[in-house]
């Protein structure tokens, strides 16, 4: 538990909070029972509610796991009253961690964001969360060039798996970041006693930000739909190919094998004593297997 104080009010943050952190807090702040109750329990939605003298929101910010190279929603718990702020993650959120550090080492940075209420703090909070996705949004977008670079490169093959990771990645941050825009939304339509009216302008911002965001993140789930529609249509093109190639072969052998049959049999076979038998056979079967050829390139069958 680390808590920066200023002289306007304090900000708690508590990561991976204990049972003995959450009896703190409830008898410090004197925190309703069904804020600590959401404090104990994961909620798996976005929410904002107010409780007495308290206004509790659950939001989840987008993080990026770089073992399993997929983004997951790390979920931040977040309590206000009149003079603290008190936020509460089971994961390491970095953002907010070099923000809580930022706040805590440098006081001009602790007059610019700690100088007028907790409701404001929390308004500073959401905007680096939602400004904090667009360096991960570039990263994606620098993964499609990749993607597109090595498609026309002729690694269609090699493009499967990337695209497939790619795409489960800006699946869960869609997941992630869409629903939180309700919880800004209940912001400002609410009239929540600590959020006041003229705050309720800057949270409209936020609004802005959070479409920004989702704009950007539908225009590269199209990007990543459009390469794997033109990686799968060069994939079945080259085994089109490949098949084209291996009907033709079976075709052409095919009077050779027929005629190759026929001199297996038991019956009499023209030059079957002569010392050039094999010599003529042979050279019988590849005309035979030329001519096939050269009638397939006149009807334009390859």
């Amino acid at each position: 538990m680390q808590q920066i104080k200023s002289s306007k009010f304090n900000w708690v943050d508590i990561q991976e909070p204990n049972a003995d952190d959450i009896l703190k807090v409830q008898k410090k702040y004197n925190l309703h029972p069904l804020v600590i109750e959401e404090f104990s329990t994961p909620t798996l939605r976005p929410k904002a509610a107010e409780y007495d003298n308290s206004l509790f929101l659950t939001i989840h910010v987008p993080l990026f796991d770089n073992n399993l190279k997929t983004t997951f929603p790390g979920e931040l718990d977040i309590v206000i009253t009149q003079d603290t702020l008190i936020t509460a993650h089971d994961v390491e959120i970095w953002q907010l961690s070099e923000f809580f550090e930022n706040i805590q080492k440098n006081k001009a940075q602790r007059d610019r964001y700690m100088s007028e209420s907790p409701a404001k703090l929390l308004y500073f909070i959401i905007e680096m969360l939602l400004e904090s996705c667009f360096p991960k949004l570039d990263h994606i977008s620098r993964k499609l060039d990749y993607i597109e670079a090595e498609i026309f490169a002729g690694n269609e093959k090699g493009m499967v798996l990337e695209i497939s990771v790619v795409k489960r990645d800006i699946l869960n941050f869609r997941r992630t970041l869409k629903p939180q825009r309700s919880v800004i939304e209940s912001l400002i339509q609410s009239n929540y006693a600590l959020i006041d009216k003229d705050l309720k302008l800057y949270f409209q911002e936020l609004i802005g930000t959070n479409i920004r965001a989702w704009n950007s993140l539908e225009s590269t789930k199209e990007t990543i739909e459009s390469l794997e529609d033109t990686n799968n249509s060069l994939l079945s093109n080259k085994l089109n190919m490949t098949m084209k190639v291996l009907t033709i072969f079976s075709a052409v052998m095919l009077p050779m094998t027929v005629y190759s049959n026929i001199l297996a049999m038991s019956a009499d076979i023209p030059f079957g004593k002569s010392p050039h038998a094999f010599v003529i056979h042979t050279s019988v079967m590849l005309f035979v297997a030329v001519i096939t050829f050269i009638v397939f390139k006149i009807k334009r069958w390859i």
